[in-house]
């Protein structure tokens, strides 16, 4: 496979997310939580899209080229959700890759949003290797996490905590591929008052295993009901520098610990909240996420199938 070349953000690329995603999302909700002091939940998983991904998408998108736009967006993995409602809203025609064991509740999603999906390979990894050999023929492929515009359209879910949360702050967040993670980073870095700490499923150690190696590399992935967090990084992505050099912590969670975050969020918020998106919180219940000050743990999705809601509440 041929290693992309892709450029971190630059600070206009953050002010150009941010003008895109406050002109077409509204501001995601933040609210309290009791599963311990000063914790705060930011509420990303009720975007139209279902997810966080779609501010990312909204900037991609929007910062295309004419002959980009003209050609199309080739894209895969979880993030598709977001990059069909953003062509919808940007006008930009999308092809999507997942593979045949995506989520029953997203290719439901995505096949009511229009646009060209193609299901292949049993896994993400698959699923991403072709749509990059699609985009090599045809279209501009747009990772979801090997991004500029990317990156940059996710660290917009931070100044929208800072909008009502002054002083320290730490700010916990689920990790695949890391485009969130090394946006929020990013951000920390320029505020100068946040500590963020990335969560892993134990499942697929992808990003803290190329952070420690200083480069991607291969690592197993197991199955885990945070499937948006499962797989191996595109070779070359710009994500686990741009993590390493703002020291972002990072810690794992279990299958386990995983379930009883997704029945918490039920049963105290009345929220319907995929693997994914409960990874942070799982952490933070399981003792994983030290702070001295307010704690705001990104909700990132809701797109779990109702078969498997209903089972890990009743489990």
């Amino acid at each position: 496979m041929t290693i992309r070349h892709v450029d971190p953000p630059t600070p206009a690329d953050f002010e150009h997310a941010l003008s895109v995603v406050r002109e077409h999302l509204a501001p995601t909700p933040l609210v309290p939580s009791p599963v311990a002091p000063a914790t705060f939940l930011k509420l990303d998983c009720l975007t139209p899209a279902g997810s966080f991904k779609l501010r990312g998408a909204l900037a991609a998108l929007a910062a295309l080229t004419d002959e980009q736009r003209a050609a199309g967006v080739v894209t895969a993995g979880n993030h598709a959700l977001g990059v069909l409602h953003a062509a919808a809203v940007v006008g930009v025609n999308a092809t999507v890759v997942v593979p045949k064991t995506a989520s029953a509740a997203k290719v439901s999603k995505l096949r009511r949003l229009g646009g060209q999906l193609i299901e292949y390979g049993d896994d993400y990894d698959a699923a991403e290797a072709h749509a990059l050999s699609l985009a090599e023929e045809s279209g501009y492929f747009l990772s979801a996490y090997n991004d500029p515009h990317i990156i940059a359209g996710q660290a917009t879910i931070g100044p929208e905590i800072r909008a009502f949360l002054n002083g320290p702050l730490t700010v916990v967040a689920p990790v695949g591929g890391g485009g969130l993670l090394a946006g929020l980073s990013l951000w920390a870095a320029a505020d100068g008052d946040v500590s963020i700490i990335g969560v892993e499923s134990a499942a697929s150690q992808g990003l803290s295993a190329a952070v420690a190696a200083g480069e991607v590399v291969t690592v197993p992935v197991g199955p885990t009901l945070a499937d948006g967090l499962a797989g191996n990084l595109e070779p070359g992505s710009i994500t686990p520098a741009i993590v390493a050099a703002q020291k972002a912590t990072l810690t794992t969670v279990d299958e386990a610990e995983i379930r009883t975050a997704i029945r918490y969020l039920a049963e105290e918020h009345g929220l319907v909240v995929e693997g994914s998106g409960a990874a942070g919180l799982a952490a933070v219940q399981a003792g994983k996420v030290p702070s001295d000050g307010p704690t705001v743990v990104i909700i990132t999705g809701r797109n779990i199938a109702t078969q498997t809601f209903v089972e890990v509440l009743t489990s």
